[in-house]
């Protein structure tokens, strides 16, 4: 099943008049979301390694949301009466907060700058992983992680992967 986003009046006033500090990509995936296609026609569309990040971003900035979902190959269906879970990055943030996972989480982080951006790149993104007391502290530290990855060659192509993993934890 595809989701399908449409321009919020917000989003429809960013077009016209740029108020919004969108980057040029942010406002490029803005402008292709027209009610109508997929998150996947997006995808193929924009090429893009972090779309699912830039729609979550999108539509938490309240520029776009849900207007419909598509089933593989069918006409797209109205949004349900109850409210659908936004794309958005995080999961509800645990209660009490899980120290296992937020090692993984810290972990991850560090082992996948190493991998992709070298040992001694964006240190201090690791250090203020590692500083983090709470699941919501970390998360302060997932746009820089996220590009930094995607900065990448190897980050680029692997970023949807690599965003699914840590989200699991974080």
């Amino acid at each position: 099943m595809g989701v399908i986003f449409a321009k919020t009046q917000k989003g429809h006033d960013e077009i016209t008049s740029k108020s919004g500090g969108l980057t040029p990509r942010e406002r490029r995936v803005l402008i292709f979301v027209d009610g109508k296609r997929t998150v996947d026609d997006l995808r193929g569309m924009l090429q893009a390694d972090d779309l699912q990040h830039t729609l979550g971003m999108l539509e938490e900035e309240a520029f776009i949301e849900i207007a419909g979902l598509k089933e593989a190959g069918g006409t797209p269906q109205p949004v349900p009466a109850e409210p659908l879970p936004p794309i958005s990055a995080f999961r509800p943030i645990p209660n009490p907060p899980n120290a296992k996972e937020l090692d993984m989480a810290r972990n991850y982080i560090m082992n996948s700058l190493k991998t992709f951006c070298g040992p001694f790149a964006h240190l201090e993104i690791v250090e203020a992983a590692f500083s983090a007391k709470s699941h919501e502290e970390l998360r302060w530290q997932f746009d820089p992680w996220f590009h930094a990855i995607v900065q990448t060659t190897q980050g680029k192509r692997r970023a949807e992967e690599l965003r699914s993993q840590l989200l699991k934890v974080i």
